[in-house]
């Protein structure tokens, strides 16, 4: 991550995530800029996304288009199921995902772990518009832990898992291996949901690979489905799906609605039931790297 001042006083964050291609944001102001034990955190108040979250130079969150990533991640896989009551969170240490989750009543009890502190003490300050107070709800747990330690010694057990991390490097490396993923399908309820963010397909294939790859080895039903989300640059983005009930993806659209309405989720700017059934639909290209994972793992073993 760099910033540049012009001439003329006009702030620039330039992120190049993606070997040959780059975004810039104009930077109004700085909000906070801190390096962690963990990882360096700024905010940036911006002119297009208003306050954007940047973890090593790498985008994280902005208040404006949130709502792509935080309702399909949650949403999708809590409707499909119907009767979810108890939730873990791996990261969103924002705050927008436990925020989507508990718009549900259905849920009793939500657990989030997050590595970093000092995350929730700036998502409290920076981006209140983004998780509205979530952290006070009473079904809210937080456990400060990595994410990996806390699923291989974990003796609870839950109805749907988000794993909400960063990219596979540093911290998150972890969140994407075999071992933890196998936690993750141990932690689960009989027909429960293990979902997760694996990048831009268009750039980061060997991601979405490598999840199915190892989704296939555990769950009867492993694959992803797609939201769009504008500052994650290079069009779709896949979300890991792994369950043994392979019912949950082909929920009727009349069911959907149903339970859609019963949650009182009519205020989402990106969910919609038939987004939901649309969302795994996947472009050929995106489809032919599921495919190829399932194969792979059936012919090994």
């Amino acid at each position: 991550m760099s910033l540049k001042t012009e001439d003329d006083g006009t702030v620039w964050m330039y992120e190049r995530l993606h070997t040959g291609y780059g975004t810039i944001y104009r930077v109004e102001q700085t909000l906070f800029d801190s390096n962690t034990p963990h990882q360096r955190l700024v905010v940036g108040s911006t002119v297009a996304f208003g306050n954007v979250v940047w973890l090593d130079g790498v985008t994280q969150v902005t208040e404006r288009d949130e709502f792509c990533y935080h309702e399909m991640l949650a949403h999708v896989p809590i409707l499909a199921h119907g009767a979810v009551e108890t939730v873990l969170i791996v990261g969103g240490g924002d705050g927008g995902m436990a925020e989507e989750v508990l718009k549900h009543k259905g849920v009793k009890r939500l657990v989030m772990v997050e590595i970093d502190p000092g995350v929730i003490d700036f998502a409290k300050e920076h981006l209140a518009s983004i998780n509205k107070g979530c952290f006070d709800d009473t079904r809210f747990e937080l456990v400060i832990a990595d994410g990996k330690d806390f699923a291989a010694t974990c003796k609870d057990t839950f109805d749907f898992i988000i794993v909400d991390s960063t990219d596979p490097v540093g911290p998150g490396e972890v969140l994407f291996t075999r071992s933890f993923y196998s936690d993750c399908k141990r932690m689960l309820n009989e027909g429960g949901v293990l979902v997760t963010q694996n990048g831009v397909t268009w750039f980061q294939p060997d991601e979405l690979h490598n999840t199915v790859y190892n989704f296939a080895g555990l769950f009867a039903d492993a694959g992803c489905y797609v939201t769009v989300v504008p500052t994650y640059s290079g069009g779709f983005m896949a979300l890991g799906w792994g369950t043994d009930d392979a019912g949950l993806r082909d929920v009727p659209l009349g069911t959907l609605q149903q339970r859609y309405e019963a949650a009182g989720l009519q205020d989402c700017r990106y969910y919609t039931p038939e987004v939901q059934k649309a969302a795994f639909a996947l472009p050929r290209f995106i489809g032919e790297i599921v495919e190829t994972a399932n194969r792979q793992a059936r012919d090994k073993a």
